[in-house]
């Protein structure tokens, strides 16, 4: 019985070993300019490894390249999950130089960062048809959520078979309207959060570790 435990044991460290060199999970924070992204990614980030994932800023498209924050061990109610944050530019039909014209920036920057943002909507999209494990997708509960991207977005995800959690951001705004986004996408659940506030984190950390784990 003594060699039987000690291979039962050896069977049992191997495949334990195995299971924690997994890879983690790259999970890709989605959704349309000022929603809110990067400053949840930060959240999440600063929450579970004390850094930061990019700055946060009220002009558009101020993340023009996916940025990416590795191995943050997320650890809720008994389940555990290690997830690759993917913060992601916002994804919009069309982006206009003019619009950074209004933030004082001078004609040749404002081209340069349109520029930059269009590129950064194709890398999105192909992050998200080839890189990606499961969809964090953040919405402003202020805004109308039937637009043309998120209904492209949305669609997209859900013919790539990804796992999304729906994000109703900024609830700590007058004008939030989480039920407005659940009428638009009844089909995944959403969840209300303030990602500037920290409103409702705990329950955003459930569901990551319930839909990702």
């Amino acid at each position: 019985m003594g060699l039987i435990t000690e291979i039962r044991d050896s069977i049992s460290n191997v495949v334990s070993t195995l299971f924690s060199a997994q890879d983690p999970k790259r999970i890709g924070i989605y959704g349309p300019p000022n929603a809110g992204k990067t400053t949840l990614a930060n959240r999440i980030a600063r929450d579970w490894t004390g850094d930061a994932v990019g700055p946060e800023s009220h002009i558009p498209h101020e993340t023009r390249r996916a940025r990416r924050k590795e191995n943050v061990e997320i650890e809720r109610n008994g389940k555990s999950v290690r997830i690759d944050i993917v913060d992601t530019p916002g994804v919009t039909t069309k982006v206009d130089y003019t619009e950074f014209l209004e933030h004082d920036m001078e004609k040749e920057d404002a081209v340069r960062r349109s520029r930059e943002a269009t590129e950064g909507v194709a890398e999105a999209m192909h992050w998200l048809r080839e890189d990606v494990d499961g969809v964090i997708y953040v919405l402003d509960a202020t805004e109308d959520p039937f637009t043309q991207v998120n209904t492209m977005l949305i669609g997209i995800i859900e013919s790539q078979d990804l796992p999304v959690l729906i994000f109703a951001n900024k609830i700590d705004l007058d004008e939030a309207n989480v039920r407005r986004i659940e009428n638009a996408f009844p089909q995944h659940e959403t969840v209300p959060l303030s990602a500037l506030e920290g409103d409702n984190m705990d329950e955003v950390y459930d569901k990551i570790a319930d839909y990702f784990g």
